[in-house]
């Protein structure tokens, strides 16, 4: 099996359960609070900050140069979008002093302290095929959700910059991807243990929306 067969064989096997994402269907229906934004880039502030360390701890571990870039430039996306998200708290009604009280949810924050868990334990060309599989939903859960954002709750484009950006693929991340993970395969590494981490990260995004989905309106 190549590397875009075992990317697209894992992708499949998870596929079915993108559905299961109870948030964003209730925000492209506009019928999710419009609190749920300051939720969101709350969560976010402390999301991103964590996944640009365990992108940038993933680099500093991989000894192939295509799992090393893959993650250098999944860390400088982080740093992008991060760059993005006060915006998106500033227009839905948080200042500093808010964002500093805020406390976060363990269901919101259960992802990254799984990312973090395996930037230090899992080999670094699984974890490319963990994140890589799931990266097809966030995508499209971030295209719904800007979409709405415009249409049903009147943000402007400075608000949704932070969605904007992973709505659509980098240029060139198909092809970096497959690289990386083709140096596992190389290696005589097996798909085990990264379609167990892709099923664990799937299961933790899940659960970052359905957390968001459930708190009082």
């Amino acid at each position: 099996m190549s590397a875009t067969e075992l990317l697209a064989s894992v992708q499949a096997e998870l596929a079915p359960r993108d559905r299961e994402n109870r948030l964003v269907p209730l925000i492209t229906a506009g019928e999710a609070p419009r609190s749920v934004f300051a939720t969101i880039a709350a969560e976010e502030l402390r999301i991103v900050r964590s996944d640009w360390r365990s992108c940038l701890t993933l680099a500093a571990r991989s000894e192939e140069p295509a799992v090393r870039e893959f993650f250098a430039d999944l860390a400088a996306g982080e740093r992008l979008a991060l760059g993005k998200l006060p915006a998106l708290a500033a227009a839905a009604g948080l200042d500093d002093a808010a964002l500093d009280a805020y406390e976060p949810q363990a269901g919101c924050q259960a992802y990254p302290a799984y990312f973090a868990w395996l930037a230090l334990n899992g080999e670094p060309s699984d974890v490319v095929i963990a994140l890589y599989s799931n990266f097809a939903a966030w995508g499209s859960y971030c295209a719904a959700i800007t979409g709405a954002m415009r249409e049903q709750y009147g943000f402007d484009d400075e608000a949704c910059a932070f969605f904007d950006f992973f709505a659509t693929p980098a240029p060139g991340a198909d092809e970096q991807a497959a690289a990386a993970v083709q140096t596992g395969l190389d290696a005589g590494r097996g798909d085990r243990e990264a379609r167990r981490y892709a099923r664990l990260f799937q299961s933790y995004e899940l659960m970052f929306w359905n957390t968001l989905a459930d708190q009082p309106g």
